[in-house]
């Protein structure tokens, strides 16, 4: 059987994730949430109080990275593979504003990005894998098959993120979230280490206006046509 990467990219609260959980369940093929593993940094930057209310300490963290396991346990109950940071599920710590706040600012970091970005070339080297991310068709993989970047106004993916936290339990504001992900996206976008960009061969997905499943039926068409031509190639 042929198989190809996948490379998601795009803004905060866009999906990416759910997309590619979704299209690697469908096409039998290993997911990995790139986003998930920076966090899992930052979360360990707080615990080890190198991020301390408005300071940080690039150097501490560093000199740490070596301290640093990141790796992915599939959860049969829940249908998706959670994250773990030294042995220990993080999968809800990782996914709080206080992460989200600091995400950024550690994803800027090169020898972060450096570290990260080979693990993943390393769990994508066989293909058959879907990866969403900030730099996966521009950095991690450039040549995958199928590249797709996604979009959406920053009104829209605040709210959906504003939702997915008050479902959680957590205590928010609208407002809150929205100036999150405006400010995330400034600093993804001007970071000088792998900024986040669109590839020259990526498809633009702005999925505003659609369901999960439009989303995804669209998304998986896609990659099975690009499955078909490389198999009709061969």
């Amino acid at each position: 059987m042929q198989t190809i990467t996948i490379a998601i990219d795009g803004f905060s609260s866009t999906g990416k994730s759910t997309v590619a959980k979704q299209l690697a369940e469908a096409l039998k093929y290993v997911y990995v949430d790139s986003g998930a593993m920076y966090r899992a940094v930052t979360l360990y930057a707080m615990q080890q109080k190198f991020i301390v209310a408005e300071s940080f300490d690039e150097d501490g963290l560093i000199n740490a990275l070596d301290n640093v396991l990141i790796s992915f346990k599939y959860n049969e109950e829940k249908g998706f593979a959670e994250v773990y940071l030294n042995g220990e599920n993080v999968e809800k710590e990782i996914r709080t504003l206080e992460v989200s706040n600091y995400v950024s600012t550690v994803s800027t970091v090169p020898e972060v990005r450096r570290k990260l970005v080979e693990q993943q070339q390393e769990m994508g080297a066989n293909k058959g894998v879907v990866m969403d991310g900030r730099d996966i068709g521009t950095v991690v993989f450039p040549d995958a098959e199928l590249k797709i970047f996604m979009t959406a106004s920053a009104e829209t993916r605040a709210l959906r993120r504003y939702r997915e936290l008050l479902d959680r339990g957590d205590d928010i504001e609208y407002e809150d979230v929205l100036q999150n992900v405006v400010s995330r996206d400034y600093i993804d976008s001007t970071r000088e280490d792998s900024p986040l960009v669109k590839a020259e061969d990526a498809i633009e997905f702005d999925n505003s206006n659609l369901s999960i499943e439009d989303q995804f039926e669209r998304i998986l068409n896609m990659s099975r046509d690009i499955i078909g031509q490389k198999k009709s190639d061969s």
